[in-house]
């Protein structure tokens, strides 16, 4: 089979011609129809990120597809059943292994491209949120980076949620999607001051932040008291260093979260997120946004795009 492999570390995605995977116990061999490509795609093909595979190894954190057979004690799947997954890495090859109890089934209204858009940047958001940081109706949620993969979902499902929801995002045809998503209040991180904006607008009672650097420094000066802060991911390159003392004088609380942890740490967290999201999807609540498409050759050219933030929403390679 195909697959676009990481040969060595800070260099481009090599197509290979490997073996295909056989599913063993607890198993099940997945047709990949659409791999969703992710900001952790950039980090891990650098070997920074949190998980880091032996080389050589498949890219594509999160996949859609088909199954085709499984292994030994599985009786959930079936052949022939759509599926997606939160795979960790393996989504840029024609087939993959994965585990039973990763797999979603996914709804006979989505297609295969919403799929491959959706666990990861909704999962994301969705925990966040609901799980995490508890949010209730009326509460005011600053989203930063708001037109990217997870920001743009944070817009959407807080608005779901009954939040006031600030989006935060650079250049007018960003902040005009973060609109459409939502969004009550527009921040243009470009040209505007993030901290006056907020302030002007009653300050943040939640802040989810993709960015870092000096935007969660200007979010959190923001912040109304008892607000909660939500560090997701560090965009700018920069992790910003929390000072103690305006925590304490607000009584503010931070939450990090990194999701991809809960598969492990307490799975129950992503089936319950999941079943709400899926719900929500199927009433028509949620519409993935998919800014580019790109086939299995060009999945360098997608994580250009990543690198460079010039996406909105999410970016996902056609595979079959």
């Amino acid at each position: 089979m195909r697959a676009m492999q990481v040969i060595a570390y800070d260099t481009p995605l090599a197509l290979q011609d490997i073996e295909r995977p056989v599913p063993l116990s607890s198993e099940v061999l997945v047709q990949v129809d659409t791999c969703g490509m992710n900001f952790g795609d950039t980090l891990m093909i650098k070997g920074t990120y949190q998980e880091k595979p032996a080389l050589p190894f498949t890219l594509g954190m999160e996949l859609a597809g088909t199954v085709v057979a499984v292994g030994e004690g599985v009786t959930s799947l079936a052949p022939g059943q759509r599926v997606a997954a939160y795979a960790g890495s393996g989504g840029l090859a024609e087939f993959a292994t994965l585990s039973a109890a990763s797999c979603v089934p996914i709804p006979d209204e989505m297609s295969s491209i919403d799929a491959a858009a959706f666990l990861i940047a909704y999962g994301t958001s969705h925990v966040a949120l609901d799980y995490k940081a508890r949010l209730k109706p009326a509460e005011r949620l600053l989203v930063l980076g708001a037109s990217g993969g997870v920001g743009l979902t944070a817009v959407e499902l807080g608005k779901v949620m009954g939040a006031e929801v600030i989006a935060c995002a650079r250049g007018g045809e960003k902040l005009e999607l973060c609109k459409a998503a939502g969004a009550n209040h527009l921040i243009d991180s470009g040209s505007e001051d993030i901290y006056e904006r907020v302030k002007v607008l009653g300050g943040a009672d939640i802040v989810y932040d993709p960015i870092g650097g000096d935007q969660f420094k200007a979010a959190m000066r923001a912040c109304n008291p008892e607000a909660r802060l939500l560090p997701i991911g560090f965009a700018s390159g920069e992790v910003p260093q929390i000072p103690a003392n305006i925590l304490l004088v607000k009584n503010m609380t931070v939450m990090g979260l990194y999701w991809g942890a809960y598969a492990k740490l307490r799975p129950s967290v992503l089936t319950d997120s999941f079943k709400t999201l899926f719900d929500w999807y199927v009433a028509g609540r949620l519409k993935p946004h998919v800014s580019n498409v790109f086939s299995l050759v060009q999945a360098n050219d997608a994580l250009d795009m990543l690198r460079k933030r010039t996406a909105t929403g999410k970016v996902v390679v056609q595979v079959a």
